[in-house]
């Protein structure tokens, strides 16, 4: 018997041997694509650099430039507004003449803006339109830039899981990103308030050669005609309408209710608290860590497992909601803090979750454009995030906390009802 079942093994035995044999194979592929992925993390590193950085700083240009919070606030938002138009472009672009051909100029033209911005405050006594010009060329650049990563891991990668984990990968260098601005644009202001905007085209420099020598992606595909591509994106959203919207919508509240909680932040710790500087940005970095190490742990936890994907997220954005809302209650220092780190997590556990249904659902000879317009629905909250805080700023407080807490039970409900995936063995 013992001979019989060396010659022919049990299915199981089978079945644990091909899954091995997987596994290892993944692991391989993922090895020698390692500094390809760092190359790549670096790209949502810097834009989230170039945008959050600035955060910390508000207040001080606000006084500096004799302007509004108002008019403080479109320095984050002109930013955004401008990506958002031109990320479905670039994301077209990129599925017909590849993915570095876009992401290399894009990264270079982000970091002209940063060195206008910069020179404009240096230099002129009536800089603010001239770095709201700057921010605008910031924003072509990103809109080619960061979005075109998403795409960009799906190509590099066959198996589902390493796709996943890639991506998870890619959302914590973002988060990160995020956890690192505040701290390094309050330092650097603190040596020369306008030194952030000198210090982005550094940043891009670096990505730029990174991406030129250690990322090689796959060549395109032969391009499809315009007019055939319009109709298979037009069959795409007829097919997968439904949850391709709800995830839209999600991963622009989202993104609102991170960036308006970080300019309502800013804004409070200096007013009402008088924290400034370095110990502002470590104060910022709090709820910011939180939701980098979250979005880490669910890139790793959720593999190709798209049901536990939209549990996640369901979850994320109701403990972000009701985190919220407790404000409505008390904002004594420590306990604000406490909720917003509690709203990090919720986030940072959703957003993982959104890119890996965006980039594992859609074919490849689309996915650029809709990932694309979906990077384009997260600009749109993170432009729409700072004003609709500075205008709430102006009446009762309880406002900011009923109106982020809302939107993101909205969310919430779009992910139960919207978002219905297939059991997976």
């Amino acid at each position: 018997m013992d001979h019989i079942e060396q010659l022919c093994p049990s299915s199981e035995a089978v079945r644990n041997k091909s899954s091995s044999a997987g596994k290892k194979k993944k692991s391989d592929e993922v090895s020698k694509q390692k500094w390809a992925i760092l190359s790549l993390s670096s790209i949502p590193l810097v834009m989230t650099l170039g945008n959050s950085m600035l955060i910390p700083v508000l207040p001080s240009m606000e006084k500096k430039l004799s302007i509004s919070s108002f008019q403080t606030s479109m320095v984050i938002t002109v930013y955004s507004i401008v990506a958002i138009f031109l990320i479905p472009v670039a994301g077209y672009l990129s599925d017909h003449i590849g993915r570095k051909k876009v992401i290399i100029p894009s990264l270079i033209i982000a970091g002209l803006g940063g060195l206008l911005s910069g020179w404009a405050a240096w230099k002129l006594d009536n800089a603010y339109w001239l770095i709201l010009v700057g921010r605008a060329l910031q924003g072509v650049g990103a809109a080619g830039a960061a979005p075109i990563v998403l795409p960009l891991v799906g190509d590099m990668f066959k198996n589902d899981d390493d796709v996943s984990s890639c991506l998870g990968l890619i959302e914590t260098s973002n988060t990160f990103g995020k956890v690192l601005s505040p701290i390094l644009g309050a330092l650097l202001a603190g040596v020369i308030w306008f030194l952030p905007f000198f210090s982005f085209p550094v940043f891009c420099f670096i990505s730029v050669i990174l991406v030129m020598l250690l990322v090689k992606c796959p060549e395109p595909s032969k391009p499809i005609p315009f007019k055939q591509f319009f109709i298979n994106v037009r069959k795409t959203f007829t097919e997968k309408g439904k949850w391709l919207y709800a995830i839209f919508f999600i991963g622009g509240i989202l993104m609102l209710v991170l960036f308006g909680i970080l300019f309502y932040l800013s804004e409070i710790f200096e007013t009402k608290y008088g924290i400034k500087d370095v110990k502002k940005g470590l104060f910022l970095a709090l709820p910011l860590g939180a939701l980098c190490l979250s979005s880490f742990i669910a890139g790793k936890v959720i593999k190709k497992n798209k049901v536990l994907m939209k549990w996640l997220t369901f979850g994320g954005i109701i403990a972000a909601a009701l985190s919220i809302l407790a404000l409505w209650f008390s904002i004594k220092l420590w306990f604000m803090i406490s909720m917003f780190l509690i709203a990090g997590v919720g986030i940072g556990v959703g957003l993982p979750c959104l890119d890996a249904l965006i980039t594992e659902g859609i074919e490849k000879e689309e996915r650029g454009t809709i990932s694309s317009i979906y990077s384009s629905m997260r600009f749109i909250g993170v432009a729409a995030g700072p004003p609709i805080i500075a205008l709430l700023m102006k009446s009762a407080t309880y406002w900011i906390f009923i109106t982020l807490s809302g939107l993101s039970i909205i969310a919430a409900f779009v992910a139960l009802i919207a978002i219905k995936p297939k059991a997976e063995s």
